[in-house]
């Protein structure tokens, strides 16, 4: 596979799964706001920290308004990582692969794309609750889709590699901020606020069914453990890093023999997480943990940039395969 067409694949299915993480993370702050006897900034302002881009927030908005905060996240053209951004390059990212994925795969995110667009154009008066489950439905029938419809090639693993990587991403964020920025007030722990905002939490990455399966009180221990540890739930961080090894075993480096820095870096994430426990990441600074966990997907995501799609990478790769070509062809002479 050409290191064009991976890089592709890999950042179409990232911008599908940041589009839907941004939709849950607004539909299910509508809801809280509504159970909630606070003033609307204080909800809508941990939207923006989970992002990054408080800076480009402020210069472009100023305030914490539900009206600024959902048109930042999801209509705003010129912000990288908004709705109609993030649908906008996956859609260019798949143009530019249609040969690499499946008609219906490309039909729906291109659905997709139109309905968000044209939501786009009504401004925020479309932009509800209804608004945001349908952002969730189009992303899911669309990894559905691809799932079902692309042979478990490299392809495929790109897309899950792709995926899994936005989702701890998106995961450890919510998580960061609810610890730091939802809850200011000591007196609120273990109160009814406290159980409504860590369920918030829970539900903003679909979680609180599978936690109360497991768990019957709210505790942050037991979310810690949830939602960093949990080798089975899809969204815990260490699901989506496991996730990602196992993509990063079966697809090629530019030395198809040979254990590449990408899987040794998430092999090292890998373990790192296993000497962890809920206790000792709340102890030791639950911020501190996930900044580093932020800081190793990124350093993560630019080595597999530099093993797998950079254009050194892919000379390698394709030198690699001629001279492998060269030899078979002198074996068969012989």
């Amino acid at each position: 596979m050409l290191s064009r067409v991976a890089s592709s694949i890999y950042w179409m299915s990232r911008y599908v799964e940041r589009a839907e993480n941004l939709a849950r993370f607004i539909d299910v702050t509508l809801h809280v706001i509504l159970d909630q006897p606070l003033g609307s900034g204080e909800q809508w302002e941990p939207l923006v920290r989970t992002t990054g881009d408080g800076e480009y927030f402020a210069k472009h908005y100023g305030t914490f308004t539900s009206e600024h905060v959902r048109q930042f996240l999801t209509f705003d053209s010129e912000y990288h990582s908004s709705i109609l951004t993030s649908v906008s390059v996956a859609r260019e990212n798949a143009r530019t692969v249609r040969e690499a994925i499946s008609s219906e795969s490309w039909e729906q995110l291109n659905t997709f794309y139109w309905f968000v667009k044209a939501a786009s154009q009504k401004g925020l008066l479309s932009a509800n609750s209804e608004f945001y489950n349908e952002i969730k439905q189009h992303a899911h029938l669309f990894n559905g889709i691809l799932d079902s419809t692309i042979s478990r090639g490299p392809g495929w693993h790109f897309a899950n590699l792709g995926r899994a990587l936005e989702r701890a991403d998106k995961t450890s964020r919510i998580l960061d901020v609810k610890y730091f920025t939802l809850l200011p007030r000591i007196d609120d722990i273990g109160t009814t606020r406290d159980d409504l905002l860590w369920s918030a939490v829970l539900r903003s990455v679909s979680g609180f069914e599978m936690f109360r399966k497991r768990y019957h009180a709210l505790t942050i221990h037991r979310v810690v453990d949830f939602l960093v540890l949990d080798k089975y739930f899809p969204r815990a961080m260490r699901f989506c890093v496991d996730e990602a090894a196992r993509a990063l075993a079966v697809v090629e480096g530019p030395n198809a023999q040979e254990i590449n820095a990408a899987q040794e870096f998430v092999a090292r994430m890998q373990k790192r997480l296993d000497a962890e426990t809920a206790e000792s990441i709340i102890n030791n600074g639950m911020h501190e943990f996930i900044d580093t966990f932020q800081s190793d997907l990124n350093d993560l995501g630019k080595v597999i940039h530099d093993t797998y799609f950079a254009q050194r990478s892919f000379h390698a790769y394709q030198s690699q395969s001629q001279s492998q070509s060269q030899s078979s062809q002198r074996q068969s002479q012989s």
